[in-house]
């Protein structure tokens, strides 16, 4: 009997474990960061931060205080984003994890993944457009 209790309770943590594979749909991903700036890291490193606004707009910087705007949309069970200067899309899988989204870009997935390192309700920084002499 007690054997037979742990290899339930080892199926349903299995089954458990697989729901959280799951990548998150649009309407998921929507929900959990629109009004929200969120913070990602990279391997224990700092890698950038985005802006979450209302219609699927979105602001992006690497942290150096350049901003890119941009919208994201759902395309075949990913979120993929386009920005004002660039016309690819760059889509994503996203996963809710107990520590917040991770993020896996699909374009190369070999090449990133991300995790949120920590959110705010507070806009990011981003400087004033460059000018020239």
């Amino acid at each position: 009997m007690k054997q037979t209790l742990l290899s339930a309770a080892a199926l349903a943590a299995i089954a458990c474990a697989g729901w959280a594979a799951e990548p998150m749909s649009g309407a998921e991903f929507e929900s959990y960061v629109t009004g929200k700036t969120l913070y990602f890291g990279q391997n224990g490193q700092a890698y950038g931060v985005e802006e979450y606004f209302d219609d699927r707009r979105v602001r992006w910087s690497f942290l150096d205080g350049e901003c890119k705007d941009g919208v994201w949309y759902e395309d075949q069970g990913m979120i993929c984003f386009v920005y004002e200067d660039n016309p690819n899309p760059q889509c994503w899988s996203f996963f809710r994890d107990s520590g917040g989204l991770r993020a896996i870009f699909e374009n190369d997935p070999n090449a990133t993944t991300l995790y949120e390192a920590r959110q705010s309700d507070e806009p990011m920084m981003c400087l004033g457009p460059e000018i020239g002499v």
